[in-house]
Formats: C-alpha cells, sequence, structure tokens
C-alpha cells in the first residue's frame, strides 16, 4: 500500500511560505488549503487569493476544504484560483449536493466531501459513487491541534468496506491529529491519505525538510516496521 501525505497549509509558516512549498513541493503528494468563513466553524484561515499564489509555485493537486456556511458562494473562486480538488462539508451541501457536484465536475474538477466526526457516512450515501476524495474529520473542524476523536476508526473502517463492496473510487482522508500517535491506528483502519498538520509535520522542526524527513521516520517506523537509521 502507498500512503499519501496533504501536508495542511494553515498550519505552515507563512512568513517562509516560498522557502517551504519549494521544500514540499518535492516530498508531498497534495496540498490542503482550509478555507473557512467564520460562521460555520468559529476561525477564518486561507482563501481563494492563497491557492491562486500556491498555484504560481506548485504544480502539485490542491484540495480546497470549505468550511463554509454557503459553499456556492466559494466554489466557482477556488475552482478560477486553480484548486483541483473541491471538498465540501455534507453538513452544508445537502440542500442542493447534485447541483453542485455537477457544476464542480462540469467544470472538470474532482469532487470530494467531508464528513464532522458526529455525521454518518449514511448522509451521503445517494450521491457517494459521484466523490472523489471522502474526507474523515477526525477532529471537530475548525481549529488545529485539537484531541483525536478515537470513535472515528470505525467510520474509516466502513467508508473501506463500503469503497471495497462498490467499487467506488473515491480516495479516503483523515483530517485531524495525524501524526506519530495516530498513523498505525488510521492506516490499519483503511486511510490512504493523510492530512498532516501542527503536530504531524510543522511543529517537527523549523526546517520543512528536516521536519518531513523526521515525520517519514515515523511513519515507517510505526506502520512499515522499518527502522531508519
Amino acid at each position: 500500500m502507498t500512503y499519501k501525505f496533504s501536508p495542511s497549509l494553515m498550519c505552515m509558516d507563512l512568513s517562509k511560505f516560498k522557502e517551504q512549498v519549494t521544500a514540499l513541493n518535492e516530498r508531498a503528494d497534495f496540498y490542503h488549503v482550509d478555507i473557512m468563513d467564520g460562521h460555520f466553524v468559529k476561525n477564518i484561515t486561507l482563501s481563494p487569493f492563497f491557492i491562486e499564489q500556491l498555484k504560481k509555485m506548485s504544480t502539485l493537486p490542491i484540495d480546497a476544504h470549505l468550511m463554509v456556511e454557503k459553499p456556492s458562494d466559494f466554489v466557482d473562486m477556488v475552482i478560477d484560483a486553480g484548486a483541483d480538488y473541491i471538498s465540501l462539508h455534507a453538513e452544508t451541501i445537502n440542500g442542493d449536493a447534485f447541483r453542485l457536484i455537477n457544476h464542480i465536475k462540469d467544470k472538470g474538477k474532482k469532487f470530494g466531501v467531508v464528513l464532522n466526526p458526529a455525521t454518518p457516512i449514511e448522509s451521503i450515501r445517494h450521491y457517494i459513487h459521484h466523490v472523489d476524495k471522502l474526507t474523515i474529520m477526525t477532529v471537530d473542524p475548525g481549529f488545529a491541534g485539537q484531541r483525536f476523536v478515537t470513535e472515528m476508526i470505525d467510520k474509516i473502517k466502513e467508508a473501506k468496506e463500503l469503497k471495497e463492496k462498490n467499487q467506488y473510487k473515491y480516495l479516503i482522508t483523515i483530517d485531524g491529529s495525524c501524526n506519530e500517535r495516530t498513523f498505525k491506528q488510521l492506516t490499519d483502519a483503511g486511510a490512504e491519505v493523510l492530512i498532516v498538520g501542527t503536530s504531524g509535520l510543522f511543529n517537527l522542526d523549523e526546517d520543512v525538510s528536516k521536519a518531513w524527513d523526521l515525520m517519514m521516520e515515523t511513519f515507517e517506523k510505526e506502520v512499515n516496521n522499518i527502522a531508519v537509521n
């Protein structure tokens, strides 16, 4: 199994934007960009303008995670800015899910759906076959550094079982507390893409290249039982 890593750029050192993006371009599989409106969650983070600037420096796929009350107000902005995956919260789209899915796909982009810890997979069953990226929140959304919700392990297992049974194509993605304490249980449950932020990556070393190497050493040891000298 080849696992993929997606740095959460709300956790990066923005004073070292160019330096860190240049380093991560050689290492990451995706970029995760959180866009919050201060309403759906009580925080305001990155923006479509940030995606536009990131796109100038990278060819990696950008996943725009819209933690907003009215995603339809933001979808075209992040598409125009250069996002490749548009990940919307099920809690905000179930009134116009198919209209948004069709619009995103018609624009040639990938559709992602995000589930808060208390939101069951059952809530998206009528459009799960359209999902390219299924993100399971393992913390309540809005702020970095929150406590891991262990009950989400069963949800990840359910997502894996549904994918295998129905031959769905979505990437099982985990957002929240992906770090040395959780890598093993997440991958054992079925995680395929790990969104790494403060605890998993950026706090490991001021030099993000060194931080990445430390993260991967830990991951290989915990998940693949490979001791790195």
